[in-house]
């Protein structure tokens, strides 16, 4: 009768280990092995590498994942003080796209919002976010850099390279434009990627709600 119990007991541990381990299939695992340029899941979406440093990776959405006006009314405005940040740094941030693990995981970095390269129209003070857009320069960095954002193509508004096609991104299926975080040719827009993968230093309205967001974040890996 005793060794019934026994038997009974472990089985019942085991059970549980088995239940707890299903509940939390849906958090994701660090993973050391890594590298720039991987698509990995994250949370509930798909994920591009673009940087590693010190055991932590920046990553952007490999897809678009949702159309968003960069700010809820056309005014004045920057990344600091803009709608788009405060929802991807909490509603976006707090929601079931990530577990409590994966938030765990999700570095604050300084970012450094530089005044847009071409018109001079100034960034804002530096932020401090989870969730983020990636900058004008960052783009550059990370999807190719052919040197006509140091040195401006006469009367262009826009990049448009060779690296077009490394910037292009789809929300179902479908090329579209998505925001950055820099400030456009006047503080009442805000850059981004055109469908076709240019970059558009120039600008569109901080409240047009046809333009998609592809978020940014550090983990900890």
């Amino acid at each position: 009768m005793k060794k019934t119990k026994i038997i009974s007991l472990l089985i019942g541990i085991v059970c549980l280990m088995l239940l707890l381990t299903s509940c939390d299939s849906n958090t994701t695992k660090p993973d050391p092995q890594v590298d720039i340029g991987d698509i990995i899941k994250f949370g509930a979406y798909n994920w591009r590498v673009l940087d590693i440093q010190d055991g932590q990776a920046l990553m952007v959405s490999e897809n678009i994942l949702e159309m968003r006006e960069y700010h809820t009314s056309f005014t004045t405005t920057n990344w600091a003080n803009c709608s788009l940040r405060a929802y991807l740094n909490n509603e976006f941030y707090n929601s079931n796209v990530f577990s409590n693990e994966d938030r765990s995981r999700i570095v604050q970095v300084s970012n450094v919002n530089l005044d847009n390269q071409w018109f001079g129209t100034p960034g804002g003070i530096n932020t401090q976010d989870r969730i983020f857009l990636l900058s004008i320069a960052e783009v550059v960095q990370y999807f190719g850099d052919s040197g006509q954002l140091a040195n401006r193509p006469p009367s262009a508004y826009v990049i448009n390279d060779q690296y077009n096609s490394n910037r292009i991104a789809t929300i179902y299926y479908s090329p579209t434009w998505w925001w950055l975080r820099s400030p456009g040719r006047n503080t009442g827009g805000a850059s981004l990627v055109h469908d076709d993968g240019n970059i558009d230093l120039s600008s569109i309205d901080v409240d047009n709600n046809d333009v998609g967001i592809r978020p940014a974040l550090w983990i900890n890996l």
